[in-house]
């Protein structure tokens, strides 16, 4: 069985976790934090980075995208209708924008500092890094996040799916962001209505529920978290 390393709270862990349980896949988690360096895991990926996956052929590939990519060409071509990326060019393009944005810009702005901060801090020894949350870092995030929400609700008001007609990578890159900041309570959803009824979708698929089930060490997360309407 294929092997995914990654880790609870990350968002390019779980996009890639959607797209295999959307795709029907299953694989062995290997929960990996990344501070420790493991010998082992570094062996598999020198970055460092997460998240990595083993296929059945012992072959390795590292990161969201190029996984995602591999995916794709080998199946998501046979899906038809359930294909993950468009067939028509312009649309591809217009997904892997989305789905960067919300894997690379949204992560900078908003996902990494918080996770950092709330979550990592608790985990890491001292001595690599861990200790209080850094207020600044926190509020900076968190103004950061509402024009982010803002531009997901426009996306999701404009069209059925984000990117288009379709659940694509998009969608699914978008819900790994939203969930990870929707754990950690870190959302106002009163003030994003629209968003919130896409992501009610969202929550709602199969592949969702793993993810929702799931618990960080010494951090609960918010009450609605694991509900579908909320």
């Amino acid at each position: 069985m294929p092997t995914l390393y990654h880790h609870s709270m990350s968002t390019a862990s779980r996009f890639i976790r959607l797209v295999l349980a959307e795709y029907g896949f299953q694989v062995d988690l290997v929960e990996e934090q990344t501070w420790e360096k493991r010998r082992e895991f570094l062996s598999l990926n020198p970055a460092g980075t997460l998240p990595v996956y083993v296929d059945d052929n012992m072959r390795t590939l590292c990161g969201p995208t190029v996984i995602s990519e591999f995916l794709d060409e080998t199946h998501g071509v046979l899906k038809r209708d359930r294909r993950l990326l468009a067939e028509d060019p312009f649309q591809r393009a217009e997904i892997r924008r989305l789905t960067e944005w919300f894997l690379q810009k949204m992560e900078h702005d908003v996902t990494k500092p918080l996770v950092r901060e709330r979550v990592h801090k608790l985990l890491i020894p001292n001595g690599l890094g861990g200790g209080a949350p850094d207020s600044k870092i926190l509020r900076t995030a968190r103004t950061n996040i509402r024009q982010h929400m803002k531009y997901l609700s426009w996306l999701a008001g404009s069209r059925t799916w984000l990117a288009g007609d379709r659940l694509s990578y998009a969608d699914l890159a978008a819900a790994s962001a939203i969930s990870v900041l929707d754990y950690l309570g870190e959302i106002e959803w009163s003030e994003f209505p629209i968003a919130k009824e896409w992501y009610q979708r969202m929550k709602s698929r199969p592949s969702f529920r793993p993810m929702l089930a799931e618990r960080i060490r010494g951090l609960t997360p918010v009450s609605h978290y694991a509900d579908l309407d909320f």
